[in-house]
């Protein structure tokens, strides 16, 4: 069985891993960022271009970004669904001169984290993700909730130990091994003492067989 990988090891594979992921990120024709919310796409497009030259549509599933008679920048399929009703884009301008379209996506589980845009493209390492602290504080009670969860749990997992659901799990089995114990401790308990009072009883009405002419009557066994 192979030895496992020394922290050294892990810190340079998870260097090598995120500069791979850098460059295949860098390679793409957009850029991208999320929250655990939402997911706004950036796409650069010539500056003499209008929203009419462009070719932009997207479903519950799949998003297509190109100008018209090219191939498009994107096309394919989301990794999961949105809410085609909260998601929009726009054609800006920016200060270099050019413009971009500018796409904005709304989740339907606002409790994941997207590996890329769209399937068909690199994927990013999710389980790496650590929000900025004044982005937690932006989410609700229960998102923010789920957010820190996935944070611990990966924190958990990268040095080896059990996760909070993990976690829950063996503290319910150390309470049930504990009531079982104590179950059979008092079970055991009583047995003996049972046994006891039994073999005490036992050895007195022998005593009482083996002297007839002692008067018992009055005393009080067990």
């Amino acid at each position: 069985m192979p030895d496992s990988p020394t922290p050294e090891e892990r810190e340079q594979k998870d260097k090598e891993q995120k500069a791979k992921e850098a460059a295949e990120q860098a390679a793409l024709p957009y850029k991208w960022t999320q929250t655990i919310k939402d997911l706004d796409v950036t796409v650069p497009v010539a500056g003499n271009l209008k929203g009419r030259d462009l070719d932009v549509k997207f479903t519950k599933n799949a998003l297509k970004v190109a100008v018209k008679g090219q191939q498009p920048i994107i096309d394919g399929d989301f990794p999961h669904p949105i809410h085609t009703e909260e998601s929009t884009w726009t054609l800006e301008s920016v200060a270099s001169g050019g413009k971009e379209v500018s796409i904005h996506l709304d989740k339907i589980n606002k409790m994941e984290w997207w590996a890329h845009v769209v399937t068909s493209a690199p994927a990013i390492d999710t389980s790496k993700i650590t929000p900025e602290d004044s982005k937690l504080s932006d989410l609700d009670g229960d998102t923010r909730t789920m957010v820190e969860k996935m944070m611990y749990d990966q924190r958990q997992k990268e040095m080896g130990k059990p996760t909070s659901d993990e976690e829950k799990k063996y503290e319910m089995l150390k309470y049930v091994y504990l009531a079982l114990f104590q179950r059979v401790l008092v079970a055991r308990t009583v047995e003996l003492v049972f046994g006891f009072h039994i073999l005490v009883l036992t050895r007195d009405r022998k005593f009482q067989a083996q002297h007839p002419e002692m008067d018992f009557s009055k005393a009080k066994i067990g």
